[in-house]
């Protein structure tokens, strides 16, 4: 994580106040980069009208970034009461404590949840359906922290106090509980490292299906030991199965009445 977050921390006297809020970039600095970062992650992105007017993740953004910067000075129910109305119009949520670098893209956003002490590195993308949220209700740390240029996929889940490293990818749909190194791709329930990232020259790697697929790949496994013991069973059971029956069971497992009988079997 880089400095940047600590110039958007919470101040703790008004000196401390005066010093964050010199040294962090404006909000209008900060918005205006999430704008043109979704020129540069979207090929959808026409045009800045398009993406300034109809992009509930850049809207999302601005909204927090005004009610993160009134939370920073000390307010709590105006940050609170921007993030509820940001929520109605984008169905985005976004506590106003938490804290987000620049150049943040949300893409689609619908169901995205960010909780109050989660923070986000720069060049950061999330797609629709994530959630940065907490397993504990103690006060302090609680919601996970993510590195710089982080992507990810739709539906994941990233739960606890935990860090991902910098340009780290999340597969959709995966469920986060441990940390993650830089440049790791995690996949699956709960998930685990499976690959190293590759970047575009842009910087980026949005090839989703890409990602390694431990299921499909079990499964195939499976498929290669099925046939080595089909190749494997003794010679009588396979001049049996030639002949289209089962070298087993006589050729029942293939009866439309086996599921009966099967069933049948196992009350006796």
């Amino acid at each position: 994580m880089q400095s940047q977050h600590e110039a958007l921390s919470v101040p703790r006297d008004a000196a401390e106040a005066a010093a964050a809020a010199a040294a962090a970039p404006s909000w209008w600095a900060l918005l205006r980069g999430d704008v043109r970062c979704v020129l540069q992650r979207d090929p959808a992105a026409r045009n800045l009208l398009e993406v300034w007017t109809i992009y509930p993740g850049v809207q999302a953004a601005a909204s927090h970034r005004l009610a993160h910067a009134l939370w920073r000075r000390g307010w709590r129910y105006l940050p609170r009461w921007i993030s509820f109305a940001a929520r109605w119009f984008t169905q985005i949520d976004i506590h106003p404590g938490a804290r987000i670098g620049e150049r943040f893209f949300i893409d689609h956003g619908t169901g995205v949840v960010i909780g109050e002490t989660a923070e986000i590195g720069n060049d950061v993308t999330l797609y629709h359906g994530v959630t940065l949220g907490g397993t504990s209700w103690s006060a302090g740390k609680r919601h996970p922290s993510l590195g710089d240029g982080v992507v990810v996929g739709a539906g994941a889940k990233i739960l606890g106090p935990i860090t991902v490293g910098d340009r780290a990818r999340i597969a959709a749909n995966s469920v986060v509980i441990d940390a993650v190194p830089a440049d790791a791709t995690v996949v699956g329930i709960p998930g685990r490292v499976v690959g190293r990232r590759r970047l575009t020259r842009h910087g980026f790697d949005l090839d989703h299906h890409l990602i390694p697929d431990p299921v499909g790949k079990a499964i195939a496994c499976l498929l290669d030991r099925v046939a080595q013991l089909e190749r494997q069973q003794p010679l009588a059971n396979r001049d049996a199965a030639a002949g289209g029956s089962c070298g087993t069971c006589d050729g029942a497992c293939t009866d439309p009445a086996f599921d009966t009988l099967l069933t049948t079997s196992t009350e006796e």
